[in-house]
């Protein structure tokens, strides 16, 4: 997923992941680095910065910017 998930760095997608406690989250990050199997991110969700394991996403899909 890690490789896949490269072409995303610096854009706006959807994921569907799998937290430490085995419970499936949907979140929307910006995506600032990816590097040894972790995806360095803004949770906008959460309005913070936010690591993901890549084994752990699930699905990703990118989200259009609107005006």
């Amino acid at each position: 997923m890690e490789k896949s998930l490269q072409k995303y760095t610096g854009r706006i997608v959807e994921i569907i992941y799998l937290d430490r406690d085995n419970r499936i989250t949907q979140r929307r990050i910006e995506v600032r680095a990816i590097y040894d199997g972790v995806v360095k991110a803004f949770c906008l969700e959460r309005h913070a910065p936010r690591i993901f394991q890549s084994k752990n996403i699930l699905a990703v899909q990118s989200v259009r910017r609107t005006a």
